[in-house]
């Protein structure tokens, strides 16, 4: 039993409690600020390729122009899912398309039974299976969604980015520039958001010291729910359920009013608006003026208007992203698994991280449970 002085006491939600130390990002919450190893996401967003931002998270430094060249090498070649993956996949029901969390954790889990460093927990190997997910993640969500929904999977084009290369997998068609370019801004700005749920569940697993995989695969299985990752998706569906943004101001003073949850709106951190938000914001327009979306636009800053000056409260990421997601035609039950797909980055860094320092993750709970009682034989019950 420990010290009764050495206790913390216990939060709902464990909100405001140190469970760790790490490198790998901060969120200074009273600047509204988050840095990936050191770096402003803000300067990363407006200068970096997703490569260029996936090697920060996962070597610590940023790349030199040969380092990065190397880098973005390793990931064409790691893009490639495995045939017996897909098939796997394949076996599934079209119906699972429509739940792609799902599907792409069994997903992970196949690529992890294959892996010839599963049980390899050394730094170096770590980072080897590291880039191999990231590459391989994108892909799997892809075209995985395509293999579920009986389509034929299309290969990698080496030529394209990383961003690039997602959408072109998933459509079977290059994008234009403005799409790849919002592409790489949200896997940029997804990439890694510090001790968040899926992150911490995935350094509990890793704990343990099961493998990379199987942390990831957890972690998938905490992104699933609306209240992380889920939260995209649930924003979409909000906005179509809403029609026309002339009907928007409305339906949130209804929700507002019959007090029910909007989608989109506040973080845990962040209490003046999640610059995350802010920056994929800056491209709904753009987006919508492309696309031919423009209520679409103006129903999301209605939306947004109407809960800050009702509620104080700002949008996070993802809010713009889901409107984002919509015009660039991407199917709505992909938007949590591009976040898994950008976050992979971020998982596996915290997963290295947790296995070079390891100390198993075991904390206490208060009981408030029965007092002692006698057992009470089942004849006289």
């Amino acid at each position: 039993m420990p010290d009764a002085e050495s206790i913390v006491p216990y939060r709902p939600g464990l909100e405001g409690v140190t469970a760790g130390i790490s490198g790998v990002s901060d969120i200074v919450a009273e600047e509204n600020k988050l840095l990936y190893r050191g770096y402003d996401i803000r300067e990363l967003a407006e200068n970096s390729e997703f490569e260029e931002v996936a090697y920060l998270v996962l070597y610590g430094e940023l790349p030199n122009a040969t380092q990065l060249s190397q880098f973005k090498a390793e990931l064409v070649a790691n893009r490639e899912v495995p045939e017996h993956v897909y098939q796997a996949l394949r076996a599934l029901p079209k119906e699972a398309a429509q739940n792609m969390m799902s599907v792409l954790q069994m997903g992970v889990a196949a690529l992890g039974a294959t892996e010839p460093l599963a049980r390899d927990n050394s730094h170096e190997a770590n980072l080897k299976k590291a880039i191999k997910l990231t590459g391989q993640m994108a892909t799997l969500v892809a075209n995985g969604y395509r293999a579920v929904s009986g389509k034929a999977t299309v290969p990698g084009d080496p030529n394209l980015g990383h961003a690039a290369n997602f959408l072109y997998m998933l459509h079977g068609e290059k994008p234009n520039d403005l799409f790849a370019k919002v592409m790489n801004l949200t896997f940029i700005l997804y990439a890694e958001h510090g001790y968040n749920a899926s992150t911490f569940t995935a350094r509990v697993v890793a704990s343990t010291l099961a493998g990379l995989h199987s942390a990831v695969a957890a972690a998938i299985g905490a992104l699933h729910g609306n209240l992380h990752g889920g939260a995209n998706e649930a924003v979409m569906d909000d906005m179509l359920s809403i029609g026309t943004s002339d009907r928007a101001e409305g339906w949130v003073r209804e929700r507002l009013a019959s007090k029910h949850r909007i989608m989109g709106f506040g973080h845990r951190e962040y209490k003046t608006g999640d610059t995350r938000a802010a920056i994929l914001g800056t491209y709904v327009d753009q987006l919508a003026e492309l696309t031919g979306k423009s209520d679409l636009a103006k129903m999301q800053r209605i939306m947004r208007e109407t809960v800050l000056n009702e509620k104080g409260l700002h949008p996070n990421v993802d809010f713009p992203a889901a409107p984002i997601y919509y015009m660039m035609d991407i199917p709505i039950p992909l938007y949590t698994p591009i976040f898994a797909a950008a976050r992979i980055t971020g998982w596996s860094a915290h997963v290295i991280e947790q296995h070079d320092g390891n100390r198993l993750i075991r904390p206490r709970s208060d009981y408030n449970g029965p007092a002692p009682r006698p057992y009470v034989p089942i004849a006289q019950r």
